[in-house]
């Protein structure tokens, strides 16, 4: 019955795991959901696609949110509302510091709120940060698993393409990354009292320096759809799954198993 879905996103209110992994693109879902045993696609509405199955034993949801934060932002909450309790957000970005390289996993520590929504529902000065075991979980999965990693703050900003203001607003604050949603499921997580992190992989240098000169507002040379870039998402859902099961072993503040 409609009454037991949620409105935007058409997921059940209840049933699902409570460990999600929520990514950009539909089709990304349904590739990570081919690496889980049991897979089954549980609604696609829009841009969210949901499945659910298991990862080593560990039941898990995967979802995908569209682009841009405002959108995502309704995923993030219904997903809450339907008792998801562990969030990570497995996705592409484009680098900012010197020496992270195509293809490369960068594992948010933080994220500045330039995402367009979440300066709508509470004051600028509040934080959108990872929790520590998530940044922990996922740093340790991407080691284990060979995966070239690093770790630090990421820019997520509503805008993607180029236009005519300068992309240069933390050239010198040592950030890694430039994406597009992170910083709205942070603050979700947090206001919800949710477990939250992000690890992306890098598809390109930022925007400023995709710009074509002779066509200054294209997208210029941006391509992600590279061999390289392939590769550094196949090892990202792996490391992304893993670090669910990871945090699904830490205990939970009581004393119990999350």
């Amino acid at each position: 019955m409609t009454h037991d879905l949620l409105p935007v996103t058409r997921i059940p209110r209840t049933g699902l795991p409570p460990r999600a992994l929520v990514v950009g693109d539909p089709a990304r879902a349904a590739d990570v959901a081919a690496l889980l045993e049991g897979a089954e696609e549980i609604s696609y509405h829009r841009e969210y696609r949901v499945f659910s199955g298991s990862w080593k034993g560990l039941p898990v949801t995967v979802a995908s949110h569209g682009v841009g934060a405002p959108g995502a932002v309704l995923l993030f909450q219904e997903l809450a509302d339907a008792g998801v309790r562990q969030l990570l957000r497995f996705g592409t970005a484009g680098a900012m510091k010197p020496g992270i390289q195509d293809g490369d996993l960068v594992v948010a520590e933080a994220a500045v709120r330039d995402d367009g929504v979440t300066q709508q529902l509470l004051p600028p000065e509040y934080p959108a940060v990872s929790a520590p075991e998530a940044v922990f979980a996922l740093q340790r999965a991407a080691r284990e698993a060979g995966a070239p990693h690093h770790r630090g703050i990421v820019w997520t900003r509503a805008a993607f393409q180029p236009g005519l203001l300068p992309l240069n607003a933390y050239d010198r604050a040592g950030l890694a990354a430039i994406e597009m949603e992170l910083s709205a499921l942070l603050v979700t997580a947090s206001l919800r009292g949710l477990v939250a992190g992000g690890v992306l992989v890098v598809d390109g240098a930022n925007a400023d320096e995709l710009v074509d000169e002779e066509a200054p507002l294209s997208t210029g040379n941006y391509n992600p759809h590279r061999e390289v870039v392939v590769r550094g998402v196949e090892r990202g859902a792996v490391v992304s799954l893993e670090a669910l099961r990871l945090l699904a072993e830490e205990p939970a503040e009581d004393g119990a198993t999350a």
